[in-house]
């Protein structure tokens, strides 16, 4: 594929959705899958946009007649990524950027094994907990939910070839955007966007 494939996974509560927003405005070139829910929409939340929000029938679905790349149920709710647009951005050379979970980014991996796995670490488990806390949004009992699963998260690290620790975003921004530019350097990117700089092969 000419394009990039960038799977960007985290525990809840560790800065990832910033982090992409923030990757994605300093660089256009990488787009955003959008995926499909079935969670309600957040207050701001546009349909196409955040996701395409859906019902569960529907999603269902869509499952069976083969459209999701990977999906997942996640607390409570079903996400899912479109293959189809996937493959024709990738062909195309686009980069595209998956923000999933880890159940979603091993299913990705199995079937993309060049995708680049990266991972957002909070600095340590106890500030987690306070981030989570500190939204005030969610229940205790969400919270301890999200706790549990994060920290099942936090243990498959090692299944990604990249690890930022968001303790300073600006910092964990810089270093997610240079992972993005050093990935269109492989020579597989290079040779798909310009084959015309290369020699024949012998």
């Amino acid at each position: 594929m000419a394009g990039s494939l960038f799977i960007v996974a985290a525990p809840s509560g560790a800065g990832k959705t910033t982090l992409v927003r923030g990757l994605l405005e300093r660089d256009p070139a990488v787009n955003l899958s959008v995926s499909f829910t079935t969670r309600k929409a957040r207050e701001g939340e546009v349909d196409g946009v955040a996701y395409h929000f859906t019902s569960i029938a529907d999603f269902m679905t869509r499952r069976d007649r083969g459209e999701f790349l990977e999906w997942a149920e996640v607390h409570g709710n079903y996400y899912a990524t479109s293959r189809r647009w996937l493959e024709t951005q990738l062909a195309a050379g686009h980069d595209v950027l998956l923000e999933i979970d880890c159940q979603g980014a091993a299913q990705v991996r199995s079937i993309f094994p060049e995708a680049i796995g990266i991972f957002i670490l909070p600095p340590s488990f106890e500030a987690l907990e306070q981030r989570l806390r500190g939204r005030g949004t969610d229940s205790a009992e969400v919270i301890a939910q999200r706790l549990a699963a994060a920290e099942d998260e936090m243990r498959q690290v090692d299944h990604f070839d990249y690890v930022i620790i968001n303790n300073d975003l600006q910092i964990a921004l810089d270093e997610l955007c240079c992972v993005a530019r050093a990935a269109r350097l492989r020579i597989a990117q290079v040779r798909g966007r310009c084959p015309q700089s290369f020699l024949p092969a012998l």
